[in-house]
């Protein structure tokens, strides 16, 4: 049962109305002035407080600001004759559930109780069942031989339903959810297993992370406007809907589109793809002494402004004006903020915000952070807070001010990782959990995509042997030994590296100031 204050100095009046909750099931306490309802706060508890703003004496607004200082978290709904912007304005801004202006009728009334108390119910219920009408269009599509486009519409469906069901609490359907994300996975390794090779020599394939620049970068830059490419690294589709609200504040979204990265999906793979314009092994071939294989000393994207000028060249941007800078701390972001006003004269400025891949390193080393993040839930929160509250999000602001063109995107995402696979291999394997390349590897054949002729997928390769595996799903490799060990140590960790949708289906978001 509800239980509801009413104060109203005319309470007495309202007898008709509160017959008829009562009649519903609420449970209504009178009270005939401020005083009386603060007092009544005092010794009960209630889940909803009517409040009349023209009493004699304390007034509702008056009675508004000591109950708002005192029980904040319980709904006030503002009940007044009087329709001045400015009752209504201040009662708003201290932040009133509803607004009501008099005569009220009791359907009236009941509306504003179900819209904040019975609205978690109610969405819950809601929400619930039309994911179980969507459960079987999903399935039936899965059943069905889906092309990349399509794909790109199922990972879309379950991510909406992730955040949706998320949002409504019902644990038991978002465990349903998971299993069929988790069948969706089996599938799109599948079809990418059957697709890649194509793909990758130039057949039917979609927008990867080799054209990204060419096919969605230099066509903005026609419009004699700033460009701005941000790429922000290990950037799920889920986690960019995540910060989407704080982003639209100063944005509109033009497009909202998915690309798939290359394999390996890891950083020093796609991203140097994406900047130069190649394939990894084309890369390798055209600056031998820039780009560093796995077993190489050294960072891996050390040259990834290097390489943006060498693509924008062959792509007839030469003489562009353009910058390139790299985040990877806070203090250095914030002098970035500072730096956004002289940037609109670019034709093209590229920003790369290292945060999100330190974040999933960081859960996997720190035991608190992995405490912080211990579902995707609280990973995507994660995300959104270190974003409201980043310099990133200034940066957007201050790129909001020149009417710029905005694209945003990553280079790949991420998966939680839950099933191990043993792998055997020299002490010259590479030591991703989601791919390895070398040679003389032992695994099991069934958890991987095996690539026997790296070339023939344009990966370089260390010598004629070599070879390449990525796990498929959720699956993590795990050598045979201190193999309990590593189990444990890696289960429910953050990678990236293999083929599931989260690593291969990212985002690139398109964006006009408002």
């Amino acid at each position: 049962m509800i239980q509801i204050l009413w104060a109203d100095d005319e309470i007495d009046l309202l007898k008709p109305h509160i017959i008829y909750l009562e009649g519903k099931g609420h449970a209504i306490t009178p009270a005939k002035s401020g005083d009386e309802a603060l007092d009544l706060l005092e010794e009960n508890s209630y889940d909803l407080i009517f409040l009349d703003e023209n009493m004699p004496g304390l007034s509702g607004l008056e009675t508004l600001t000591i109950i708002k200082e005192k029980y904040m978290n319980t709904p006030v709904i503002m009940i007044t004759k009087s329709e001045e912007e400015s009752i209504m304005e201040e009662a708003i801004g201290s932040k009133i559930a509803d607004y009501l202006i008099k005569p009220v009728n009791p359907s009236q009334i009941l509306l504003a109780i179900k819209k904040n108390i019975d609205a978690t119910r109610l969405v819950e219920e809601k929400t619930t069942s039309n994911y179980q009408q969507e459960f079987r269009n999903i399935s039936m599509s899965l059943a069905s031989s889906l092309n990349k486009e399509e794909w790109y519409e199922i990972f879309k469906k379950l991510t909406y339903w992730e955040l949706e069901l998320e949002r409504s609490g019902e644990q038991s359907v978002e465990q349903i959810l998971e299993m069929q994300k988790s069948e969706a996975n089996t599938q799109f390794f599948r079809f990418i297993k059957n697709n890649y090779k194509d793909w990758i020599q130039g057949e039917g394939a979609p927008l990867m992370s080799h054209n990204l620049i060419r096919k969605k970068v230099i066509p903005k830059m026609e419009d004699n406007k700033p460009t701005y490419l941000i790429v922000i690294d290990n950037l799920r589709y889920d986690q960019w809907k995540i910060i989407e609200p704080s982003v639209l504040e100063d944005f509109s979204v033009v497009k909202d589109e998915m690309y798939t990265s290359i394999l390996p999906t890891a950083t020093q793979y796609a991203r140097n793809a994406i900047f130069c314009g190649m394939l990894p092994s084309e890369i390798q071939k055209r600056f031998p002494n820039m780009w560093k294989n796995d077993e190489d000393e050294g960072g891996k994207n050390m040259f990834e402004a290097e390489f943006l000028v060498d693509n924008l060249q062959r792509l007839g941007k030469g003489s562009c004006k353009h910058s390139y800078t790299k985040i990877t701390n806070i203090e250095f972001g914030r002098k970035v903020v500072n730096k956004i006003p002289n940037m609109k004269n670019n034709d093209l400025n590229v920003i790369v915000y290292n945060f999100v891949d330190m974040l999933s390193h960081a859960r996997t080393d720190m035991k608190m952070i992995k405490e912080l993040a211990d579902d995707d839930s609280a990973y995507r929160s994660l995300t959104a807070s270190w974003f409201s509250h980043s310099p990133l999000k200034e940066i957007m602001k201050q790129i909001a001010k020149q009417k710029a063109n905005l694209i945003i995107t990553t280079d790949h995402g991420t998966i939680n990782v839950n099933k191990p696979s043993k792998v055997i291999g020299d002490r010259n394997v590479s030591a991703n959990l989601r791919y390895k390349q070398g040679r003389n590897l032992d695994y099991q054949k069934s958890d991987v995509f095996e690539i026997a002729n790296p070339l023939d997928y344009y990966l370089p390769i260390q010598n004629v042997s070599s070879k390449y595996i990525f796990a498929k799903e959720d699956m993590y490799f795990v050598y045979q030994n201190n193999y309990n060990q590593f189990v444990q140590f890696y289960k429910n960790t953050y990678q990236h590296g293999g083929i599931s949708m989260e690593e291969m289906l990212i985002p690139v978001i398109t964006l006009r100031s408002k």
